[in-house]
């Protein structure tokens, strides 16, 4: 499989859950390591976000990683740095985002990373971190988001943007408490 293609597979692939792997932490370190020994001026800080963050949950096999940056204006600066240094992604995409940039990694035609490069300590920030801290410390409502993911795997198989919206109103719900 050539680059093109595997890129293709990796932009069509179906939303998959697979159980909690014990090495997404070492995984996050990796990529958080090799992008500050890059962009150690410009990044304020790198967290580990989304399912694979959260010990236990059932996730598709991607780490989600929130780079923190001074500004937007720093972000897009960052944008083809980013490029050039293993990520990829849609300008189109990332023209219908005010609040963050998204680009991503990925090899053998499945996404490996997710990179959000959002403002630090801004609000999406803080309600992404707000989302992991909750879920990792309150079991019960892990256990009904790991539910709900399950289910809507199922029924959006094919469909990862309506997978990620119907996810939308659980999220809200644990970071409005």
């Amino acid at each position: 499989m050539n680059e093109a293609q595997s890129l293709q597979q990796a932009i069509d692939e179906p939303v998959h859950l697979v159980e909690y792997d014990p090495v997404w932490p070492a995984r996050f370190d990796a990529e958080r390591d090799r992008l500050w020994e890059r962009f150690q001026t410009e990044l304020l800080d790198v967290q580990h976000i989304g399912s694979t963050a959260i010990p236990g949950m059932p996730a598709k096999p991607i780490i989600d990683v929130m780079a923190g940056v001074g500004s937007m204006a720093v972000a897009d600066a960052l944008f083809e740095p980013l490029l050039d240094n293993g990520y990829v992604t849609s300008v189109e995409f990332n023209a219908g985002l005010s609040d963050r940039r998204w680009l991503m990694r990925h090899a053998h035609g499945r996404r490996t990373h997710h990179l959000h490069v959002v403002v630090h300590n801004g609000e999406v920030w803080r309600q992404r971190l707000a989302f992991r801290d909750a879920l990792r410390a309150d079991p019960i409502q892990a256990t009904r988001y790991a539910a709900l993911k399950r289910e809507l795997a199922s029924r959006h198989h094919e469909d990862r943007e309506a997978y990620t919206r119907a996810k939308g109103e659980f999220v809200r719900s644990i970071i409005s408490q």
